[in-house]
């Protein structure tokens, strides 16, 4: 097994990344004076990947949205029962979710970790999944996702994305919907699990309060043969301008939610790819973060207040800005917003809000490592971009002025912007 030791000679910081035979990789960042471990298990799998080939497949294969999300959920249960029963045992904080891009299960302690690490290990590699099981876990997850079609806050997001995209899974809710999970059987559920749940498509990231000998052990002693296979996911051809200019609903709010923002083309190249979201990271906070010109006239008219924010939205093969929150004209609000961008290139950003802007996210990332559930997770994420924790500090302190200049010169054009608008429900 390659084991490399990762060092960050900025912050005087280092972990251990190994290269298991079977293709995963391990990352293991012990931090002294820690009283709890946090473990994730996770695979680059998630919701838009629902068109893919592996090297013995004749041609690609389609399976029904929401199945990466249905088998997060179906993993949990084996012969034995259900693998929560596992973790409440030795009293460890066990939970799994699906994003666009991976899915991960993770758990949390202050004791017993050598356990619940090996109920990790064990349960994510031991899938079982019967047709009666799958029935009844449909009628679960469709209540699951009727839920969330009534949640302004995910329909306020959601909305967006089918605004933005036309061709992109992203645009598709996580679950999917209660058509698609009925279309779920415990074969197709074994193909995507033999397929995506390959060692060689794994990560395993473990930070806090242990011992990386221990747990390297437990580990490599818990893994299952597994020869690697080779994933084909289908690409998708997505046009440069949104989809749809707006997008509007009305739910049960008070005040109206909206969500606005813009489609990019992703670089190539996984550095590239973190150079590009730590320049619109730091762009969107010098435009439009708390300490901007455009929030706090727009809080001064009340068109704003304190639920506004901004996000780069990021994964495989997809990536947008966002700005979003509670507005009483939020039309008004993206009008406003449109205008300052018009001028703005004309006169140019300011330096002086960059290099603000630049050191409190440099600020920021250098408190997430200082959290053991933060810095697994970051690990795991940046791994599977194919770039390391610390490379991400380096990104943005070596970012310069020039940089992000050329970046607005480029980005910020409304034929690739949309916007969604959830209103209060007409009395």
């Amino acid at each position: 097994m390659k084991k490399t030791v990762v060092q960050s000679p900025r912050i005087h910081e280092q972990y251990i990344r190994m290269e298991h035979e079977s293709g995963l990789t391990i990352l293991l960042y012990p931090m002294k004076g820690f009283s709890t471990a946090y473990a994730l298990f996770g695979t680059k799998y998630g919701s838009v990947d629902n068109c893919f080939k592996t090297g013995d497949d004749a041609d690609f294969v389609t399976v029904p949205d929401g199945i990466a999300h249905f088998l997060e959920h179906k993993l949990f249960e084996s012969e034995d029962g259900d693998a929560f029963t596992l973790f409440a045992k030795t009293g460890a904080e066990a939970n799994a979710f699906t994003s666009f891009d991976k899915t991960c299960y993770l758990f949390s302690c202050a004791d017993n970790f050598e356990e619940s690490l090996k109920a990790l290990v064990t349960f994510v590699q031991a899938p079982y999944f019967t047709q009666q099981t799958v029935e009844k876990e449909q009628g679960i997850i469709g209540q699951e996702i009727r839920m969330y079609e009534d949640l302004p806050s995910w329909r306020v997001m959601f909305n967006l994305l089918e605004g933005l995209y036309v061709n992109n899974a992203v645009k598709v809710d996580i679950a999917g919907t209660v058509e698609s999970i009925a279309k779920i059987d415990a074969d197709l559920l074994y193909r995507c699990y033999h397929t995506f749940y390959n060692l060689s498509n794994m990560v395993i990231a473990v930070a806090g309060n242990f011992d990386p000998e221990t747990a390297e052990n437990i580990i490599v002693d818990g893994l299952k043969e597994s020869k690697p296979v080779s994933i084909e996911r289908k690409g998708y051809d997505e046009p440069r301008e949104a989809n749809k200019k707006e997008v509007v609903q009305n739910l049960d709010v008070a005040i109206p939610l909206f969500y606005f923002g813009y489609k990019v083309e992703p670089a190539d190249g996984a550095m590239d790819g973190l150079k590009q979201q730590i320049e619109l990271e730091i762009l969107l906070d010098v435009l439009a973060g708390p300490t901007s010109d455009f929030y706090n006239e727009m809080y001064r008219e009340g068109l704003l207040n304190a639920n506004f924010g901004t996000e780069v939205f990021g994964g495989r093969g997809f990536l947008a800005t966002m700005l979003g929150g509670e507005s009483k004209d939020p039309r008004a609000v993206l009008a406003a917003f449109n205008k300052m961008i018009a001028e703005k290139k004309q006169s140019g950003l300011s330096e002086e809000d960059f290099l603000s802007c630049r050191n409190a996210l440099y600020g920021k990332a250098l408190k997430g490592i200082n959290d053991a559930e933060n810095t697994a997770t970051a690990m795991l994420s940046y791994e599977m971009m194919d770039v390391g924790l610390f490379d991400m500090m380096e990104v943005i302190a070596d970012t310069a002025f020039s940089d992000v200049e050329k970046r607005f010169a480029s980005d910020f054009d409304e034929v690739c912007q949309s916007l969604s608008i959830v209103y209060p429900n007409q009395k």
